[in-house]
């Protein structure tokens, strides 16, 4: 009997739906896995010093760098949280039940641009070789994302070419501090090269290079609080940047998602924009409908942060009326200390939009498989 024979007598196992995908997992490398990925002449002029997975830059209770991440997810080798695919899928997989899991490393930022897409070059081979190639990917949950500096709209062109062919990698990774504003046809590379293959666009929150932090319209404040809220303020300049300077006209497929940038603010934006395009409309007559038509069809936010009022009817009532069923995907953010649990999350999103949110936007932004093969022990959500 041949192979193939064989193969046709043993029945395949049964597929089972997707029904959590989880956009916001973030993997770190482990000292000295990521150096000899960066390019010369980059790595011996500016990268020798540093070391990699060895500090936590991140917002966390107290300032205190424990804090910042889940207690549970620091490795035994003493590496950080994020470091082990084997220990992120016990816990992303096995335990909170999603099915795929989008990978976001942390964002190439750098004021020089050659650095930040070397950096970036980096970080894609490093993600490849460590999580979704081989071993790392065993089960095939993992999807990585291709991260780019848009300081250098032709080098991150060039990178979206190199990976876009790849079975694994589910988007592209960007930052949003870049000056000027996404707007700018400096930056249509990046979206051409995005829109020419397909691939989502995903934009998380960071602290960039200029300043090293979001830098709110009316100067610096007192205090990390004013930052932390300051992410969306300026998530919703790119997008008022997006719309306004016509770049959903020049590039009409471009799919846009804003992760822990948070979303109510959404809807009083479209409010405003819709307001001042029907008085004055004629001064973009490059923007062909109201500004809310091109929300829903490009822009998605995550679910986390999930804010919100000590009553939650107020929560749903705002979920139905930014219509979030269109515009949400569920988030865990996994391993930080901001992680939210998929179970968690269902607890608040009204029943009729838990499939868009949990899973139907995913698998669609994304091009994902609507089931794949059961593993044993794997908690089912819902």
């Amino acid at each position: 009997m041949t192979v193939t024979q064989i193969h046709e007598r043993v029945p395949a196992p049964a597929l089972v739906p997707v029904r959590v995908v989880d956009n916001d997992v973030h993997p770190v490398p482990k000292n000295g896995q990521f150096l000899d990925h960066i390019p010369e002449p980059y790595r011996s002029r500016y990268f020798m010093r540093q070391r990699f997975g060895e500090t936590i830059t991140y917002d966390a209770p107290d300032y205190d760098e424990a804090k910042a991440m889940r207690m549970d997810a620091f490795p035994a080798d003493g590496g950080f949280p994020g470091s082990d695919p084997e220990m992120a899928f016990q816990h992303v997989i096995m335990e909170a039940g999603c099915d795929i899991a989008i990978l976001e490393p942390g964002s190439p930022e750098d004021i020089r641009p050659e650095i930040a897409t070397a950096r970036a070059i980096a970080t894609n081979n490093w993600l490849d070789a460590q999580w979704l190639s081989g071993q790392g990917n065993w089960h095939g949950r993992w999807r990585g994302s291709i991260c780019v500096a848009i300081e250098d709209p032709e080098g991150s062109a060039r990178e979206i070419e190199r990976w876009a062919g790849h079975p694994y990698m589910g988007q592209i990774l960007l930052h949003a501090e870049p000056r000027p504003s996404w707007g700018h046809p400096k930056y249509d590379p990046v979206w051409a090269a995005a829109t020419r293959h397909d691939i989502t666009v995903a934009c998380h929150l960071g602290r960039g290079a200029f300043d090293n932090h979001p830098r709110p319209p009316v100067g610096w404040p007192s205090y990390n609080h004013d930052f932390m809220v300051t992410y969306s303020l300026l998530a919703a300049n790119q997008v008022m940047s997006l719309i306004f300077d016509g770049v959903f006209e020049r590039f009409p497929t471009l799919r846009i998602v804003l992760v822990e940038h948070a979303f109510n603010w959404i809807l009083p934006l479209m409010w405003r924009m819709d307001a001042i395009y029907a008085a004055r409309g004629g001064d973009v007559p490059h923007v062909k409908r109201k500004p809310s038509e091109y929300v829903y069809d490009h822009i998605f936010f995550s679910t986390q942060p999930l804010d919100y009022p000590e009553d939650k009817l107020e929560l749903t009532r705002s979920l139905e009326l930014m219509r979030a069923d269109k515009l949400l995907l569920f988030s865990s953010d996994y391993p930080h200390w901001t992680y939210d649990d998929p179970t968690w999350v269902l607890k608040h999103i009204p029943e009729d939009m838990r499939d868009a949110i949990m899973f139907k936007n995913g698998i669609e932004l994304y091009k994902l498989p609507e089931s794949v093969p059961p593993i044993e022990g794997q908690r089912r959500v819902f």
